[in-house]
């Protein structure tokens, strides 16, 4: 069965948003919690608080990505980038569902760890501050958060398939990924929360009770992605066949799938 089969990624997929969403809610909780020593100190410096958000996100994927569990299931910890990879062939059907779900158990799972960790159970599941680490539009409305979330999906699923589809950048990938989250969580998440993510969303907006244009992250973020997708095939010089749905392309381990790519056969 497949399930059997693969079993591992899918435990590897949960455990990825899951460690992405601990983090997410512990640094947010430090940083902007008002009951924290270092976010009272960081009071008036929304830019600096942001940053430090960002680069700890940003170290985060990074090495979610590069550990040989990312490694192996391809790192994907995103709904939205495991429909791309479905859309261009690179995963199957039945994977591609169990990833997704996944992702979304995973996700929650990390939401309520940290909920209920001492200290954190009392600060990070404030309504009134950090409230779950939810992602909402901010003060310029639903619509550009929409318009936003759209602009860093593409931007990163674009990147994603330029980088790790080429020899010399592939090895990269991974870095450039952490840096697209560092800059997004910096410039970009007062606009919209700086999701991209409908496992990430749903993880927070779940236990907050917080569902205030939610369907903005289940719309643009795939379909940013899959219109990346579509602009790398047909400008990108690539071969579907050629692409490899991990955003770490390794010879440690091969991909999910065996009609992915050469470049991750053992």
């Amino acid at each position: 069965m497949k399930l059997l089969q693969h079993w591992q990624e899918y435990v590897i997929e949960a455990a990825g948003l899951g460690v992405f969403m601990v983090s997410a809610g512990v640094f947010a909780t430090i940083l902007y919690s008002p009951a924290s020593t270092i976010a009272q100190n960081l009071a008036n410096q929304a830019l600096l608080q942001g940053l430090l958000m960002g680069v700890a996100m940003g170290v985060t994927a990074i090495g979610i990505i590069y550990s040989p569990w990312g490694k192996r299931s391809g790192a994907h910890i995103n709904p939205a980038v495991t429909i791309t990879f479905f859309r261009l062939g690179k995963i199957e059907p039945w994977d591609t569902f169990c990833y997704i779900i996944a992702q979304f158990i995973g996700g929650l799972a990390g939401v309520l760890l940290v909920a209920i960790l001492p200290w954190f159970s009392l600060h990070f599941t404030n309504p009134e501050n950090v409230n779950y680490a939810v992602t909402i539009p901010g003060s310029y409305g639903w619509l550009v958060a929409m318009i936003a979330e759209f602009i860093i999906s593409f931007g990163l699923m674009t990147m994603v398939l330029f980088t790790s589809n080429n020899e010399k950048l592939a090895p990269y990938t991974g870095i450039f990924a952490g840096f697209l989250v560092a800059t997004y969580i910096t410039f970009e998440a007062p606009i919209s929360g700086m999701s991209m993510n409908p496992a990430r969303t749903f993880a927070s907006s779940l236990p907050a009770d917080t569902w205030n244009w939610f369907w903005i992250y289940y719309f643009a973020p795939p379909l940013a992605m899959l219109s990346a997708a579509e602009m790398y095939l047909r400008i990108g010089n690539q071969k579907r066949q050629d692409i490899c749905c991990k955003l770490c392309p390794n010879s440690e381990t091969p991909c999910i799938s065996e009609e992915c790519c050469t470049k991750c056969r053992l």
